[in-house]
């Protein structure tokens, strides 16, 4: 007797529409994308092996010569900050990049940063996605959710699905900042969604000399310190080149998908000194003179139409000639800043794209370079030495910055230029990131394949979109888009292909409409057309706007973008049935898409019941682990609190960190120096308050514990006690009003992060004694300042 479970059948695993045998000189490995079923056993069973026939699976199969993909994804660069788009900046990396290549000169995004990106790895439109805004301000809104839907598969899913290998490095932040944590799920972590492999940082922000790591599943520490000589964007492109090694090193056939996300340019603008002082003096004549003769570049470059006008300087940026010389110098080195760390993030790209060459694979990689949203204004009218100051409400003034402008670009700033460069950064574009006239949505973006496409370093000036890099891709291999990833349906990519545009660039434009929104704000393009809105979320430009007017109440503008892209001349009044027909058309694409219902109150997604505060009253810590995201960690700040640590110290004493929350740029640290039970408030790093015992913590086991009693107004009285005893007391005069530290300063036990947020001692500063546990206790009702922490998290975009 004979027992066949099943019949054989067609495997139910997910396929491109396209697969072919192993081409030329590729050879996947097995990755097995389905687990073999009995209902997908297409063999034969008997009782015994002589009348049974074995089977497996058939591992995916990429195109013949199908290529190697690389997308490098920037952050915060405007679209005219990269030589190849008409800076004066040194970027020769990209611009080769360019020269040997194609340059997409009308290429869009979404304004910011979350939203962008997860256009660009699913090929649908951010609010398809769940990511309307960014996703740490998520609402109760199938558009504003925060996560992307398993129905919108990633490119790193389907190219894995077709038999690429795919590994991400940098910067990821579309998973909540509260699902970033060691107890989190992982779903939305680069490794559930696709890759194989990750190294990088969650979030809008990181330091980049002291960043926090994480690793595939799990955070890690950076692998040396500033001090010698560690730098992120150097380690990113060193890990990368790892990954790439040890790929090829057991799979030296299949092509690789390689996300590489810079967290340049994003602040804090830290970089090498000398990459900084190369620099010194190149930014003196100003934004104003900078952004002339960066336009005029950019016509001679052929990438905007002839008869393109600058648009005007808004009334909000003053003129640099307005400014006293000794305010010059710091706006000037606020730009070399900037530009030292664009020209060494360029050169680490070079370094992966160098090692690629070393492999012989080169001519066979496609490379898409983008920058994510246009340049930011983040940095205010004079720009910030700490972001973090901003929203605690104090902010550097000018005499300040002066007194510590050679700090910027060090390890001890969180620095961020002015608006004025903002505005020569997006030349010769209108307003900003987070904004959805073109200075916010319109990027630089280069794409590459020797053997693929044109060669010659040419221009396209037909309408792109990031939605459209998928599609793109998924054609330029040989691919189609599955019908279901990983057994979940796929919903429709909404991206358009621009190969042809590739191929040539007289092709029809094949993107003829694309909505915009953002925070309120509002667009349409339309066969060459675009109608926009501005509509505020806050008082910030004192330009008479209330973000809490009605929306019906907002002035459209008309733009004949196909001739003027830089939004000069505002058709409204001479073509209003075109633009009352476009907003109609908008509010078409806005149902079709999730859009709705329109909100700006971003306050409200910060109060959401989600997000009610914890009710906890004590929160225990154990040692040595992970950094906790601070919107984890039972909230200290102007309540009453203790923070209290059980310790054996050996007979040759201990020193060290108990446990602390955030970095030089803010927050405190309760530890042993030398000895001595020890408290530090640093003040958003403009102040530090120091609580010290005059006796030191003797051998044996002990009770340490950090009291604070608030007075009101943020001030307070701390006292430290070792087994209940009173060694030590101090007045507190400053504490946070909002969030510590934004560039992932968590809080640790055992060790700081770093750089240390006291002074006398270096991070990580770990302890020496046995550390048993610490519990931080609470009383009263948790502070919130939901103001502040929209501004907190608004800044790290």
């Amino acid at each position: 007797m004979e027992y066949r479970i099943g019949s054989p059948a067609t495997l139910a695993i997910p396929a491109p529409t396209h697969v072919v045998g192993p081409g030329p000189g590729r050879r996947a490995g097995p990755r097995h994308t389905a687990a073999m079923t009995a209902e997908t056993f297409q063999g034969r069973i008997g009782r015994t092996w002589r009348e049974s026939t074995p089977w497996w699976p058939p591992d995916p199969t990429p195109p013949a010569e199908a290529p190697n993909v690389v997308l490098v994804v920037l952050d915060d660069v405007g679209y005219a900050q990269l030589g190849c788009f008409g800076s004066d900046i040194d970027t020769p990396v990209l611009d080769g990049l360019a020269a040997g290549g194609v340059r997409l000169a009308n290429f869009h995004t979404t304004s910011l940063c979350s939203p962008t990106r997860a256009c660009l790895l699913t090929g649908r439109n951010h609010h398809s996605n769940g990511m309307g805004r960014i996703t740490d301000l998520a609402t109760g809104y199938p558009g504003y959710w925060g996560r992307v839907p398993r129905a919108n598969g990633f490119l790193s899913e389907i190219l894995a699905g077709a038999g690429y290998l795919p590994v991400a490095v940098g910067k990821w932040h579309l998973t909540p900042e509260d699902e970033t944590h060691q107890a989190a799920p992982r779903h939305s972590w680069p490794c559930g969604r696709g890759f194989q492999r990750w190294y990088g940082f969650h979030g809008g922000e990181t330091h980049q000399f002291v960043p926090s790591l994480f690793q595939d599943n799990h955070s890690v520490v950076p692998p040396r310190r500033s001090e010698d000589g560690y730098h992120l964007s150097e380690d990113l492109a060193e890990r990368a080149i790892g990954y790439l090694g040890e790929l090829r090193s057991v799979a030296p056939d299949a092509p690789f998908f390689l996300y590489f996300a810079t967290g340049a340019c994003h602040s804090p603008h830290q970089a090498p000194p000398h990459w900084i002082d190369r620099y010194a003096g190149r930014f003196d004549i100003g934004w104003d003179a900078w952004r002339e003769r960066t336009f005029a570049r950019q016509l001679e470059m052929g990438l905007l139409p002839e008869r393109t006008r600058l648009s005007v300087r808004p009334h909000w940026v003053p003129a640099w000639d307005t400014l006293v010389p000794e305010d010059q110098r710091v706006s000037g080195r606020f730009m070399e800043c900037f530009a030292g760390y664009l020209s060494h993030a360029d050169a680490q790209i070079g370094r992966v794209f160098d090692f690629i060459r070393t492999l012989g694979e080169w001519d066979n990689t496609l490379v898409v370079a983008i920058s994510d949203n246009g340049a930011s204004a983040e940095g205010g009218p004079i720009g910030s030495i700490n972001d973090v100051r901003l929203w605690n409400a104090v902010p550097a003034g000018s005499e300040e910055l002066r007194a510590r402008v050679d700090e910027l670009g060090g390890p001890t700033a969180h620095n961020n230029y002015p608006w004025g460069w903002t505005m020569a950064g997006n030349t010769p574009f209108r307003r900003w990131k987070r904004e959805v006239h073109q200075g916010g949505i319109a990027d630089p973006c280069i794409i590459s394949w020797p053997v693929g496409i044109p060669t010659d370093g040419s221009v396209r000036h037909q309408f792109t979109h990031a939605i459209d890099v998928l599609p793109t891709v998924l054609e330029l291999i040989g691919l189609a888009a599955p019908a279901e990833v990983d057994g979940v349906a796929q919903a429709p990519i909404e991206g358009v292909s621009f190969a042809g545009v590739l191929a040539n660039p007289d092709t029809a434009e094949t993107h003829t409409i694309q909505y915009f929104e953002m925070l309120g704000s509002r667009g349409l393009y339309h066969e060459g057309w675009k109608a926009v809105t501005f509509h505020p979320f806050i008082h910030l430009y004192n330009d008479g706007l209330d973000p809490d007017a009605p929306f019906d109440e907002d002035n459209w503008e008309l733009y004949h973008v196909a001739a003027d892209p830089a939004e000069v001349t505002d058709l409204a009044g001479a073509e209003p049935d075109r633009l009352t027909a476009m907003i109609d058309l908008w509010w078409q694409e806005a149902a079709k898409y999730q859009v709705l219902p329109l909100d700006n109150r971003l306050l409200a997604a910060l109060l959401d019941p989600r997000r009610a505060p914890d009710d906890r009253v004590t929160q225990v810590v154990w040692p040595f682990g992970a950094p906790i995201p601070e919107n984890r960690v039972l909230s200290v700040r102007n309540r009453p609190h203790s923070v209290t640590a059980t310790v054996v110290i050996p007979a040759r004493g201990a020193d060290g960190v108990l446990t602390a929350m955030g970095t030089v740029l803010g927050g405190w640290s309760f530890h042993l120096l030398d000895g001595h039970l020890r408290y530090v408030n640093n003040f958003v790093g403009a102040a530090r308050h120091v609580v010290s015992s005059p006796v030191r913590v003797q051998p044996g086991a002990h009770t340490l514990a950090f009291e604070y009693q608030t007075e009101g107004n943020f001030r307070g009285h701390g006292r430290l006690l070792i087994d209940g005893d009173l060694v030590g007391d101090g007045d507190i005069a400053q504490v946070a009003f909002s969030r510590y530290n934004i560039t992932g300063g968590g809080l640790t036990c055992g060790w700081e992060q770093g750089p240390a947020v006291g002074e006398g001692y270096q991070a990580p500063f770990r302890f020496t004694g046995h550390l048993e546990r610490v519990v931080l206790a609470v009383e009263g009702a948790e502070h919130r300042d939901a103001q502040a922490e929209f501004d907190a998290i608004m800044s790290e975009q």
